[in-house]
């Protein structure tokens, strides 16, 4: 059964309502009513419908009426003639079998244009997501790197501090100095790239976007639901939407190809008319000469001889044609079975690697605050503690990425398999508990 993208009713609501969004759920729903990409795929399957719809008038009655009035004068006559007739036709194809497989084939990429605007509507929740773990990387990494000037400020007073009364050599305070100025240039760039990654947010929703739930720093990812890779690459087989809608592409192409071979055959077709007409010479004012009424039916078939050779071109094209939409659904098959293993694969690998990322940032936290003491202590230099702060920085912006990247994973592995709807959008929403808010000279 072909899914229908869910039209959430609080969509309707944000129409009359100040928009605003809190999480991300919120988010997808200005999303798909301000979207012009969506919008425009919707137009295009609308658009598309109304193929079938002509084709089909190719096959029903057709009714035209006809109405003249004429008025002779001829050259060396003292009278005037004067005739007016009324004419209504109906014509009906009786076998037109290439009008048949048109609109076969156009009903076939109807439905094929239903499925390419449902794989849309996957495509915008990719889209949206993928913008809003933009900005909560963009955020965490802002305020790592925040906190990573900050500490680099405070190592290079501390180290100013100490050349001061003769305890740090000069080459320290360059050092701190350095890293200082390093941290601060990457707070600016940082700053920018995350105030690009609201407008980019924007881009999609139409609004800004300023209140984001991002994930805890306790999460634990875990595989969905679904089996193992074989079954999700089988599911992908049978339900992603645009290897649907290259299949029906390829049976609208099939029935082409029949509409095209269909140019050598005869058509019979049924023609009925009704005629009303009178006519009048005028030597003298207001003299009747003919009236005439009278009707006709009658079957017409239509055999063709020779086109020039244009029915036989359209038949090549037409195959050719055939051809160019089955390499394309072979095209889709393999690239979806690959993006869904590589989805699934990244999955795997992306539960570990979270966990594992997440032990490197308290390894780092640890390691940063062991230099810390151990340069009050004189242990550890200042240029230990700056490479620990670096790292700390590092290992904070990793973990970061690592977590958003598991759920756009998620994300990639639901949309291959046809499966990517609200619900997973839900699912993924109730995982982000943490408020995550720009500063104020960030905000659009």
């Amino acid at each position: 059964m072909l899914r229908r993208p869910l039209v959430l009713s609080l969509a309707l609501a944000l129409s009359s309502a100040p928009v605003f969004a809190e999480d991300l759920m919120q988010t997808y729903e200005l999303a798909r009513t301000n979207d012009p990409q969506l919008s425009i795929a919707e137009s295009s399957r609308l658009s598309n419908r109304e193929n079938a719809v002509q084709a089909r008038a190719a096959l029903l009655p057709q009714i035209n009426g006809q109405a003249t009035l004429d008025r002779v004068h001829e050259a060396g006559e003292t009278g005037t003639a004067r005739s007016r007739n009324y004419r209504a036709t109906l014509g009906q194809a009786i076998v037109d079998l290439g009008a048949i497989s048109n609109l076969r084939a156009e009903r076939d990429y109807s439905t094929a244009a239903d499925y390419d605007f449902e794989a849309a509507g996957d495509e915008l929740i990719s889209r949206t997501a993928n913008a809003y773990f933009d900005v909560l990387v963009a955020l965490e990494t802002l305020a790592a790197a925040e906190a990573a000037e900050e500490a680099f400020q405070k190592q290079f007073d501390y180290a100013d501090k100490r050349l001061e009364v003769g305890l740090a050599p000069i080459t320290d305070v360059h050092e701190a100095r350095a890293q200082y100025d390093a941290a601060r240039a990457n707070t600016i760039v940082v700053r920018n790239l995350l105030a690009d990654a609201y407008q980019a947010l924007a881009e999609i929703t139409g609004t800004p976007i300023n209140l984001l739930k991002a994930l805890p720093e306790d999460f634990r990812p875990e595989l969905p639901p679904g089996g193992d890779a074989e079954s999700w690459v089988q599911r992908a087989a049978d339900g992603n939407p645009s290897l649907q809608a290259a299949r029906y592409s390829v049976q609208g192409a099939e029935h082409n190809v029949s509409t095209a071979r269909a140019g050598h055959l005869p058509t019979l077709d049924l023609g009925v008319t009704y005629s009303n007409g009178a006519s009048w010479y005028s030597p003298t004012p207001g003299s009747v000469s003919v009236n005439d009424e009278g009707h006709s039916i009658g079957l017409t078939l239509t055999v063709p001889i020779f086109a020039g050779g244009a029915t036989q071109s359209r038949v090549r094209q037409a195959i050719a044609g055939r051809d160019i939409a089955q390499d394309q659904l072979e095209q889709g098959r393999r690239a979806v079975e690959r993006n869904t293993r590589r989805a699934y694969q990244a999955l795997e690998a992306g539960i570990s690697e979270v966990e594992a990322r997440r032990l490197a940032l308290v390894s780092a936290q640890s390691a940063y605050d062991a230099s810390q003491v151990g340069l009050e202590v004189g242990t550890r230099t200042v240029i230990d503690v700056l490479i620990n702060q670096q790292n700390l920085f590092q290992a904070r912006e990793a973990y970061a990425i690592t977590k958003y990247r598991y759920l756009r994973n998620r994300l990639l592995l639901e949309q291959a398999a046809g499966t990517l709807d609200a619900s997973t959008v839900q699912d993924i929403n109730r995982l982000l508990t943490v408020d995550a808010t720009a500063p104020a000279d960030v905000r659009q």
